[in-house]
């Protein structure tokens, strides 16, 4: 049996794409080599390539996402293992395209993926299933805003968000109502639509779900205690917060959780790694965001939950890829 060729596509468009190349490293170094023969694929604004063992740089193709090789040989891949954070790879952007040349790839198809980014949507759409999320007014840029209205029917504090953006940045919290206008500049900064959300005082939780041999699992649940005001971009990448695994939660609210968080990946019809954020407030969770593309570095919550259920990353690894070798 020949091995087959998988491609770690890493990289990205957005600020993430530093925590998507240690996210790839990883997935790298993990895929079982008795298996396939596995190559490093960046994508960026400016360039695509492949980079070889001597860290060359070959482009690749778009117009079938292969590489010339030199000497007439030319790369083509089975699988492309999508590990971008934010765009292109997880906004749907690059699953459209790999659906129209026929490339397989893991995780999400185009419309989940599209969906996901979008907080609005996806809150919209998870509530149709019974699952609850914080009180929120959507803003556009441009709209007429009255800070004094949305004071008065989300309450202080209260958190500005942009409306598709990874990894916690453009994000406020809002204390005071002079901070209303900092605040809306930060996320119009990132995004052109907005998210201004009632704060939910809480215990916050990330959850990994995965489909793993043929069924939904929650690989863990981890419990998050900012040293910030709350899980920002600091917090998530530069240590600024505790992560606690497994999250101390009684055992009727850790069912709970499990239970809404299976119902919202298999609601949406997910695929692959997942990370869904929630506030426990009153023993109820509170829906914050669902990530299709979640950190995956050594020092992400989602192979650190894999360890503490006891899935090896290889496996964890290999699971995606032979899933996506299926479709």
């Amino acid at each position: 049996m020949s091995k087959k060729n998988i491609a770690v596509v890493m990289g990205g468009y957005s600020d993430e794409y530093k925590v998507s190349l240690k996210s790839g490293q990883l997935i790298y170094d993990s895929l079982d080599r008795n298996l396939y023969l596995v190559y490093k694929v960046v994508i960026l604004k400016d360039e695509w390539y492949y980079l070889d063992e001597n860290n060359k740089q070959l482009p690749i193709s778009k117009g079938d996402f292969s590489v010339e090789l030199g000497d007439g040989q030319k790369l083509k891949f089975d699988v492309c293992f999508n590990i971008i954070h934010g765009k292109p790879g997880e906004n749907g952007e690059l699953q459209a395209y790999w659906d129209t040349i026929g490339q397989k790839y893991t995780g999400c198809n185009f419309y989940q993926s599209a969906l996901t980014f979008n907080k609005k949507d996806t809150l919209a759409v998870l509530s149709k299933y019974g699952i609850p999320a914080a009180k929120s007014i959507y803003v556009k840029k441009g709209d007429a805003l009255d800070v004094n209205k949305i004071i008065d029917e989300l309450g202080l504090p209260l958190f500005v968000k942009p409306n598709q953006s990874g990894s916690s940045l453009g994000i406020s919290k809002v204390k005071k109502a002079e901070e209303m206008q900092a605040a809306l500049d930060f996320a119009f900064a990132e995004d052109d639509e907005i998210l201004i959300e009632r704060f939910l005082n809480g215990t916050e939780v990330s959850v990994g779900v995965v489909d793993f041999g043929g069924k939904t699992i929650v690989l863990g649940i981890t419990e998050i205690v900012p040293k910030n005001e709350f899980f920002d971009y600091k917090a998530k990448y530069e240590g600024e917060s505790e992560e606690i695994t497994p999250a101390r939660l009684d055992e009727e609210t850790r069912k709970k959780v499990e239970e809404i968080a299976i119902k919202a990946y298999e609601s949406l019809g997910m695929s692959g790694f997942s990370r869904s954020e929630y506030i426990i407030m009153n023993g109820t969770p509170y829906m914050l965001e669902m990530n299709t593309n979640p950190g995956f570095s050594p020092a992400s919550i989602l192979p650190q939950q894999a360890k503490i259920y006891g899935i090896s990353i290889k496996d964890l690894c290999g699971n995606e890829v032979e899933k996506a070798l299926k479709k």
